[in-house]
């Protein structure tokens, strides 16, 4: 009879996925190939642990071996129907996240891998500054950067150190017994490809630099500090490879007028006492213009207009914050003899006397307001 999967990994019925996959690494560490060389008990129960793994891993199939058991999966669950069909690649290929980088990242047996590898440039990153009219409605820029390139002419052949694989294997004896450990080939740099030929202006690597132009579309509502990126504009690298990227850094030139806050803007609008008094028709700036705006008559210092809509779009789409216009009444510094004499004769004037009502809200609740 088929031994037990949760005796095969010394686990209980009532073990969770993070203490069923913990002991199968164990399991799997301990009867690991690569510590047990020609071992052929120890392969025979790294494959039942494998078998194990795969069932109770997997929460409908777990279900189904806890109320049939082994009967659930003849013929058709576990790695075939039976351990016995399967070889070391597909243990490896389906698990070898589970092993790390101990047996060289679980790559195939003995943690070779497949055929060369394909390695990516480096990244290259530029800064963009944008005015908040170019934030608020998205903009194309082009920008100029030098990048590497492969060099017209140049040739590549197979690394003879790590014989194309970009890796190099080596093994250690540790008190475990026997480890093997895989390192990026110090020849090649885990391209896997040497240079072979190249131009006399080419570097060491085969590799000269290239000014490009470089179309960057930007989406409106980017904030200050936010990185975009252009893939294959970096950097090339040697051989079968892939370019870097072109990371982006948006930095917002602050705006002469408006202040941003998130998606929302913010405008002061001085006005004189006159003015406050009697109510008047403003033009103020916005995002995109100038838009007027109407003063009740008696307006007081520190009031609060939103003009919904008016503010910086969501880069996520989740629409577009407004424009508060911050209300502020101009104190006059210095007075003329008849302007004094107004003023002063109106000190005891029931007009003139602060008399909020209880829809004149204080500082603290219209910053309450705001951010609610």
């Amino acid at each position: 009879m088929k031994k037990d999967f949760y005796e095969i990994l010394g686990i209980t019925k009532n073990a969770d996925a993070a203490e069923i996959k913990k002991a199968y690494r164990k399991k799997a560490l301990e009867f690991h190939p690569d510590k047990n060389p020609g071992n052929a008990a120890a392969e025979e129960k790294f494959k039942l642990a494998a078998e194990a793994y795969e069932v109770l891993s997997d929460p409908q199939k777990k279900a189904k071996y806890d109320q049939y058991g082994h009967q659930a999966f003849d013929g058709s669950g576990g790695f075939g129907g039976g351990h016995g069909g399967m070889n070391m690649d597909d243990i490896f290929s389906q698990f070898g996240d589970i092993f790390g980088s101990a047996f060289g990242g679980g790559g195939g047996f003995g943690g070779g891998g497949g055929g060369s590898r394909r390695v990516k440039g480096s990244n290259l990153r530029i800064k963009v500054k944008l005015t908040l009219e170019e934030i608020a409605n998205g903009v194309e820029k082009k920008v100029k950067v030098k990048r590497k390139v492969q060099a017209p002419g140049v040739s590549y052949k197979t690394c003879s150190t790590c014989n194309g694989q970009g890796q190099v294997m080596r093994v250690t004896n540790t008190i475990l017994g026997r480890m093997q450990s895989a390192s990026t080939c110090p020849t090649c740099g885990g391209s896997g490809q040497i240079l072979d030929k190249k131009l006399s202006e080419a570097d060491s690597q085969g590799m000269i630099l290239e000014d490009e132009t470089v179309s960057i579309k930007i989406p409106a509502g980017v904030v200050d500090g936010m990185q975009l990126k252009v893939s294959n504009k970096g950097n090339d690298a040697p051989g079968n490879s892939v370019p870097g990227d072109l990371i982006v850094a948006i930095e917002e030139i602050e705006h002469e007028f408006l202040k941003r806050e998130g998606e929302n803007l913010h405008f002061d609008l001085y006005i004189s006492f006159a003015e406050a008094v009697l109510g008047i028709s403003k033009d103020i700036s916005a995002i995109n213009g100038k838009v007027r705006i109407k003063l009740d008559e008696g307006i007081q210092s520190g009031k609060i207009l939103r003009l919904k809509g008016k503010g910086i779009p969501s880069i996520n789409g989740y629409g577009t914050g407004d424009l508060l216009v911050h209300v502020n009444v101009w104190t006059p510094k210095t007075l003329n003899k008849d302007q004094k004499q107004f003023f002063e004769s109106n000190l005891e004037n029931e007009n003139f006397i602060p008399n909020p009502e209880k829809s004149d809200k204080s500082f603290f609740e219209k910053v309450k307001d705001m951010f609610s």
